[in-house]
C-alpha cells in the first residue's frame, strides 16, 4: 500500500491517506508518485500538488526494512512538509534548536545528558530555553 499526505496551508499535514500500490502505476507499471497525486485529485478534488507520498517504514530518515528512507519521516497529522528539504518533520519545539535535515528531527544545542540515580534508573530531564540548557527533573 502507498500512503499520501494530504496537504493544508503551510505545508501542514491535515490527512494521511492509503492508495493501493496498483492505482499508483504508471504506463509501464512502475510506481510513480506523480500518478498517484493525479488518482487522488480525481478522487477527492484537492490539487494534485497537495498530496505528498509518505513512507509508513521512515522515520528518523532510516527505512526500517533497510530499503530507501523517503522524505524523512512518515507523515503524521500536524507535522509540515518542508518543501525545501523534501522532510515530514514537527514543529520547532524551541527557538534555539535546529533542524538536522539527516533525521528530518530538531536538535537542542547541546546533547541531553545520559545519567542514573542511586538505585539505577535513568533520571529525566527538560530543556530549559532560558538558559539554553538540560535542567534535571525532580521525581
Amino acid at each position: 500500500m502507498a500512503h499520501f499526505a494530504k496537504l493544508g496551508i503551510n505545508g501542514k499535514v491535515i490527512g494521511v491517506h492509503v492508495v493501493n500500490n496498483s492505482d499508483i502505476l504508471n504506463g509501464s507499471g512502475v510506481e510513480d508518485e506523480t500518478v498517484g497525486q493525479q488518482f487522488l485529485e480525481r478522487i477527492h478534488g484537492w490539487p494534485a500538488s497537495m498530496w505528498i507520498q509518505t513512507s509508513y517504514n521512515t522515520t528518523g530518515g532510516t527505512h526500517k526494512l533497510g530499503g530507501t528512507a523517503l522524505r524523512g519521516n512518515y507523515a503524521g497529522i500536524g507535522q509540515v512538509y518542508d518543501e525545501d528539504n523534501n522532510i515530514f518533520r514537527g514543529k520547532q519545539p524551541y527557538a534555539s534548536w535546529t533542524l538536522n535535515k539527516t533525521t528530518a528531527s530538531w536538535d537542542a544545542p547541546t546533547p541531553m545528558p545520559s545519567s542514573v540515580d542511586g538505585d539505577g534508573k535513568p533520571e529525566a530531564y527538560e530543556w530549559n530555553e532560558t538558559t539554553k540548557a538540560w535542567d534535571k527533573v525532580a521525581v
